[in-house]
C-alpha cells in the first residue's frame, strides 16, 4: 500500500541570520522578517467608508453645521410667536427665509463650486449668522414687523452643508459606485436624524430656557460646524473655475425631469408634516423620520442598482404605496398608536427615494458643477415642501385632518407619474441623455 507523502514541516519563525561565502569570507545575510498579516477590511460598508483619510473629520464638522437646520426655523416660529402673539406673522416671515433660501442657494452654490468649499462656505455661514443674530434682536426690542422679514432673508447665504459633503464624497470615490452610493445612504441618514432631533432641541432649549435660546444655538452649532467642515481642506474638491462654454445644470440632459419629481417629493413631506401637526401634533413626526432614517441604513448597505432609473420608478412606486398607510389609519380609527406605526411604515421609503434620486442628479451635472447640481435640487425639494405645506393646510381646513393624509398619497403618486414619463422619453430614439443610469 503507497504510503501517503510526509506532511510538509511547519515554516520556522527564527529570526537567525542565513550564512553564505563572499569570496573567502563568510558573512551574515539578512533575513527578511515576515510581513504581519493584514487585517482583512471590514465588512461593515458604512466603517470602510468612514475609514477613508480625513472623512470623519469633515462628517462631525458636517453634522454639527447640519443640526440648525431642523433648528433655526422652529426657533424662529416659537420665538416670533411668543413675542408678537402671531402665528401668521411667524409663518409669513420663515415662509419668505424659505423663498429667499430657494433664490439664493443656487448661487452660493456655484460660487462654491468656482471658488471652493472653504473660500465662499465661512463668509456666507458668517453672514446668515449674523441675520440670526439681528433677528434675535428685532425680536428682543420689538422692532417693526418690517426688521423681521429682512434680518430672517439674511439667513438665505446659508450653504447647503449636506450639498458639499456629498461633493466631497464624489470626489473622494470618483468611480467607485458601490462606495458613492452608501455615501449617500449615509448623508440621506444624517439629514433625518438631524431633522428628527432639530425641532425637539429647539423646542426644549426655547422652552426650559428663553425664546431666544434656539436660535442662538442654533447659529453657534452652525458657525462652529461650517468652521470645523472647511478647515479640512485635504478632502475638498478642487475649485472649478467657471468657462464661457459652461452651463447651468438646470440644463443637463435629464435634470429638469428629477428637479420635477425631487418638487413633487418635497410635497410629500410638506403636507404629511402639516397634516400630522394638526391631526396629533409634532411629535409623531420623529417616527416617520426614524423610519426614513433605518430605512436609509439599511439601503445604503445594498449593492447599488445597475439601473438607476429603474430603481427610482420602483422607490416611488413604494412610497405611494407606503403614504396610503396614514390615509387608511387616520379615516379608519382614532387609534393614534396605529397611525405612529403607519408613519414609521411610510418613512421607509422616502430615505431611498431620496439617494435613487441624488445619484441620479450626481450622474447627471457635470463633474465641477456639483454643489450647484444638488442645491438645485434641494431647491426644489423646499419649493415642494413650501407647495405641500400649503396643500395640506387647505385640505385641513376644509376637509379634516384624516382626509389631509390624502396629500402626501397624492404627492408620492405625481411623483412616480413624472418619473415614469420621463424615464418614458429617455427611452424614445433621438431623446438625449439616454446613457444617464
Amino acid at each position: 500500500m503507497p504510503r501517503s507523502p510526509a506532511p510538509a514541516p511547519p515554516a520556522r519563525t527564527t529570526s537567525a541570520p542565513l550564512l553564505t561565502v563572499a569570496g573567502s569570507q563568510l558573512v551574515a545575510a539578512p533575513r527578511t522578517a515576515p510581513r504581519a498579516a493584514r487585517r482583512p477590511p471590514s465588512a461593515n460598508p458604512y466603517l470602510r467608508l468612514l475609514a477613508t483619510p480625513g472623512a470623519r473629520a469633515f462628517t462631525t464638522g458636517n453634522l454639527i453645521a447640519r443640526l440648525p437646520m431642523g433648528m433655526l426655523g422652529v426657533s424662529a416660529i416659537i420665538m416670533i410667536a411668543g413675542s408678537r402673539d402671531s402665528y401668521a406673522l411667524a409663518g409669513a416671515v420663515t415662509a419668505t427665509g424659505l423663498a429667499a433660501t430657494a433664490l439664493v442657494a443656487p448661487f452660493t452654490a456655484r460660487l462654491v463650486d468656482r471658488y471652493g468649499q472653504a473660500r465662499i462656505a465661512v463668509p456666507a455661514t458668517a453672514l446668515a449668522v449674523l441675520g440670526s443674530l439681528t433677528l434675535v434682536l428685532c425680536v428682543r426690542y420689538e422692532a417693526p414687523a418690517w426688521t423681521l422679514f429682512a434680518a430672517y432673508a439674511a439667513t438665505a447665504t446659508t450653504p447647503n452643508t449636506g450639498g458639499m459633503s456629498r461633493a466631497r464624497w464624489a470626489h473622494l470615490h470618483r468611480g467607485d459606485p458601490a462606495a458613492l452610493h452608501t455615501a449617500n445612504s449615509f448623508e440621506q441618514s444624517a439629514d433625518e436624524l438631524c431633522f428628527m432631533l432639530g425641532p425637539v432641541l429647539a423646542a426644549t432649549l426655547c422652552g426650559a430656557l428663553f425664546p431666544e435660546a434656539g436660535t442662538l444655538v442654533g447659529a453657534f452649532l452652525l458657525l462652529t460646524g461650517v468652521l470645523i467642515f472647511a478647515a479640512q481642506r485635504a478632502t475638498e474638491p478642487p475649485p472649478t473655475p467657471r468657462t464661457r462654454t459652461a452651463v447651468s445644470p438646470l440644463r443637463a440632459p435629464g435634470m429638469p425631469a428629477l428637479l420635477a419629481v425631487f418638487l413633487a417629493t418635497g410635497a410629500v413631506f410638506g403636507a404629511l408634516e402639516v397634516v400630522s401637526i394638526a391631526h396629533a401634533g409634532g411629535a409623531i413626526l420623529a417616527l416617520q423620520a426614524a423610519g426614513s432614517g433605518a430605512a436609509g441604513l439599511v439601503y445604503g448597505s445594498l449593492r447599488p442598482a445597475r439601473n438607476v432609473h429603474g430603481r427610482l420608478l420602483l422607490c416611488l412606486a413604494a412610497m405611494t404605496a407606503l403614504m396610503s398607510l396614514p390615509l387608511l389609519a387616520a379615516t379608519s380609527t382614532a387609534s393614534l398608536p396605529v397611525l405612529a406605526l403607519c408613519l414609521l411604515l411610510a418613512g421607509a421609503a422616502t430615505a431611498p427615494t431620496m439617494v435613487t434620486g441624488m445619484t441620479l442628479v450626481q450622474r447627471a451635472t457635470p463633474p465641477g458643477q456639483l454643489n450647484e447640481g444638488m442645491t438645485l435640487s434641494v431647491t426644489a425639494l423646499l419649493g415642494g415642501v413650501a407647495a405641500g405645506a400649503a396643500t395640506g393646510g387647505w385640505l385641513v381646513e376644509h376637509a379634516g385632518t384624516a382626509a389631509g393624509y390624502a396629500a402626501p398619497m397624492g404627492a408620492a403618486a405625481l411623483a412616480l407619474t413624472v418619473a415614469a414619463a420621463g424615464t418614458a422619453l429617455r427611452r424614445r430614439p433621438g431623446v438625449s441623455g439616454g446613457s444617464v443610469r
